[in-house]
């Protein structure tokens, strides 16, 4: 029994590899990168991050999050026909063609699965090329796919919370008035691997009590699955860290109640449908009220009579090593009060072996930081500022 099992993980684990998805994601997230790049140059003539750095954020949180779910699904016996698999495949490719990630949540992918699935065996519908697969569902209405949808929900809100605010993209802007504004985007894609058992024919049941959660099967075959989450949000009113992270909290509580309730389907089938419109409404009230939220408050990186506010920070700058933070105010330089670019760069000239800087942090407290220059080093410390005559998108308001 327990070489079968190990057999059928390896199998599992390979089938992987064959998975379109997979593929599709790493192309997905290498567009996200080069147009990032684009429009930073074009906004500041530099970029933050290369534009590897997204398809470098693609995988390793998402595979630890995905190893601790692949075990309670597995541990609980939660079996998901492998027509879902196809309809969340096919989704995520959909969704994707919109072009704004956030519509790759698991709410919108899983949730439209679920409810086509609900269609084709409630109308019983004939699929061309899948037609053995889809026949499979009869006309039952399956818990097990509402479940996993809240499973991978809590996945979301993990991801957001840990990495949506890491490597944020600043950008330039034109508000209605014709001031100058900062904005900070989080873009991402992340994918999670699960493993989930599919009606078949390769395992045996261990225990009398497994799977839990069943479909009428008492086989099963193991396969490793790559799942999307995509997530999208701009931000103008409030330091991108904060924002994002109160977005992650909300989407975890979103997950954590989409799946208790969704138990619940496995003794009263229609409230699974329930459930996973809640899901759906649930996930687009909170983008929704995230954006509200922002649009009524001020802008936060805009010009600033104290000095010059801090918008982007280029990785491994000389700005990078002395600590410098996205939302900070460069007040003085060399001990010259600043308050555009241009005395910014007069005053560095100053002393070109040494500079430093007198900050108010975001807490609008002063502090002093200091750094020996090389040659090589970024000639304006690798700092992108909100008061900069380049190039802006479109006005907002």
């Amino acid at each position: 029994m327990v070489q079968i099992w190990l057999v059928e993980l390896l199998k599992g684990t390979g089938k992987l590899f064959l998975h379109p998805v997979l593929y599709y994601l790493v192309f997905l997230t290498a567009i996200l990168g080069v147009t990032r790049v684009k429009r930073e140059r074009k906004n500041f003539h530099i970029r933050a991050h290369d534009a590897y750095y997204e398809l470098r954020q693609l995988f390793p949180q998402g595979i630890l999050i995905g190893l601790v779910l692949s075990i309670i699904i597995v541990a609980a016996g939660i079996a998901v026909p492998f027509a879902a698999i196809l309809l969340i495949a096919l989704f995520t490719v959909v969704w994707s063609l919109t072009t704004n990630v956030r519509w790759i949540s698991p709410a919108y992918t899983f949730g439209a699965a679920f409810f086509t699935m609900v269609l084709i065996a409630e109308n019983n519908w004939s699929i061309p090329l899948f037609s053995k697969t889809f026949q499979f569902l009869g006309d039952k209405i399956y818990p097990s796919v509402v479940v996993v949808l809240g499973f991978m929900l809590i996945a979301e809100g993990t991801l957001i919370f840990k990495n949506g605010s890491i490597g944020t993209s600043p950008k330039l802007a034109k508000s209605k008035r014709g001031q100058n504004i900062g904005l900070h985007e989080g873009r991402r894609l992340w994918m999670v691997p699960l493993f989930l058992l599919i009606p078949g024919n390769a395992l045996q049941l261990p225990f009398d009590w497994w799977p839990v959660f069943h479909l009428g099967s008492e086989e099963y075959t193991l396969i490793l699955v790559p799942f999307a989450i995509g997530f999208h949000q701009q931000i103008k009113g409030m330091l991108p860290k904060v924002a994002i992270q109160l977005h992650g909290r909300k989407v975890i509580t979103l997950g954590v109640l989409v799946s208790l309730l969704a138990v619940a389907g496995y003794w009263f089938p229609l409230s699974s449908v329930v459930v996973a419109a809640l899901a759906i409404l649930g996930r687009e009230m909170i983008t929704l009220m995230a954006t509200i939220k922002d649009d009524n408050l001020p802008f936060y990186f805009s010009k600033k009579n104290q000095g010059l506010m801090i918008i982007g920070v280029i990785p491994e700058s000389p700005a990078s090593k002395m600590g410098l933070q996205v939302g900070e105010i460069v007040s003085k330089v060399n001990g010259v009060l600043v308050r555009d670019e241009k005395v910014f760069y007069e005053a560095l000239q100053k002393n070109r072996a040494h500079c430093k800087l007198e900050v108010l942090d975001t807490n609008g407290e002063i502090r002093f930081v200091q750094r020996a220059l090389y040659e090589g080093d970024h000639h304006e410390l690798g700092i992108l500022f909100v008061q900069d005559d380049r190039k802006y998108d479109k006005k907002i308001g």
